[in-house]
């Protein structure tokens, strides 16, 4: 479950961003998996997003707040939950240092 308390507050300059998103143009299933899909399928779905988040001109800014959140599902910034928890685990290793 994603951690609200770790959420920026309601500042609208926070979320402007989100207007610019290249994904606002596109289904949000693309984004996010269905239920029960698994191996190639679901690569190529995420790939498709990727590709979407790729050219877009707040990816940085989406990848960010996805990292800030915790966000557990979804492709964000071009990253799909798994590599944001390995960027993440990155991060955190090098904050340590």
């Amino acid at each position: 479950m994603t951690e609200t308390r770790r959420l920026p507050g309601t500042v609208t300059e926070q979320w402007d961003w989100q207007l610019r998103a290249a994904c606002r143009d596109y289904d949000d299933n693309l984004f996010f998996h269905p239920e029960h899909e698994r191996g190639q399928a679901r690569e190529r779905r995420a790939q498709e997003a990727k590709e979407i988040c790729a050219r877009c001109p707040v990816q940085r800014n989406c990848l960010l707040h996805a990292l800030n959140v915790d966000e557990p599902y979804g492709v964000w910034g071009g990253y799909t939950p798994h590599e944001r928890r390995q960027l993440q685990g990155a991060v955190d290793e090098f904050a340590a240092l």
